[in-house]
């Protein structure tokens, strides 16, 4: 059985790390409401890296030179692209 933070979206769940933080950032957070929001980001960071993660398999995948084999660099390593963390994801 799946919970419903595995059935989240990238988006979803990184909008829901976004209000977390905020939350976090205010003065007037209790000692015991902080560490349940930090375990609840924890959580949601480890799923957000699991579906890049996954999105890079997928993209290794879609990356293959026209003989069909996926494109190396000369060190032996699947081609990627750098991911740009600054775009913001709504």
């Amino acid at each position: 059985m799946t919970s419903k933070k595995e059935e989240m979206t990238f988006e979803q769940a990184f909008h829901r790390l976004e209000g977390i933080l905020e939350r976090m950032n205010a003065q007037d957070v209790p000692l015991e409401e902080s560490l349940t929001l930090f375990e609840e980001a924890n959580s949601l960071i480890t799923l957000c890296h699991k579906h890049l993660v996954d999105a890079e398999k997928r993209v290794e995948v879609l990356v293959k030179n026209r003989q069909g084999e996926l494109a190396l660099t000369p060190s032996g390593q699947p081609q990627t692209t750098p991911l740009d963390v600054e775009r913001e994801y709504l």
